[in-house]
């Protein structure tokens, strides 16, 4: 493992422990060169899946976007790291189900309903931006939905 810091190569792990509900590895460690500290997470990789997109392209599932786009949605909210992995992890084990390829409408629409249960804020902000909302009164609207 390459330090983040000097890029050397000669790290060693401090402390392992489990975590994720016991699906990750969580290892702190520490450069032999500059002492700098860090920390890596190790996971099993999920099923391999592709994302058919509106267009009918596809594309390879990449975690890093999703979880980029829902912290947006949540940003300066009381949401936690963990709550949003959590989150993407419930949602991987569901779409895995799909098999090899699954919709990027699936997707949206899943997240914005576990958005919804989460922070009511973070799901309008998802949902503006999936729903690209082109007026306010298709916002007003959702906005609606959400207080029935």
């Amino acid at each position: 493992m390459n330090c983040p810091k000097c890029e050397h190569n000669d790290t060693r792990v401090l402390d392992s422990r489990e975590t994720d509900a016991n699906k990750a590895v969580r290892r702190r460690r520490e450069c032999n060169k500059c002492n700098h500290r860090f920390t890596t997470f190790e996971r099993v990789e999920t099923t391999k899946f592709l994302v058919v997109k509106k267009d009918g392209t596809r594309e390879n599932y990449d975690r890093s976007k999703l979880e980029k786009g829902i912290w947006i949605a949540c940003e300066k909210r009381k949401v936690t790291e963990d709550q949003v992995r959590k989150l993407i992890n419930g949602l991987e084990e569901k779409w895995a189900a799909f098999g090899k390829e699954i919709s990027s409408k699936i997707i949206g629409e899943d997240v914005m309903r576990v958005l919804k249960e989460l922070d009511e804020v973070a799901y309008i902000r998802f949902a503006s931006v999936y729903r690209q909302f082109k007026d306010i009164d298709s916002f007003k609207k959702e906005l609606q939905k959400l207080s029935a």
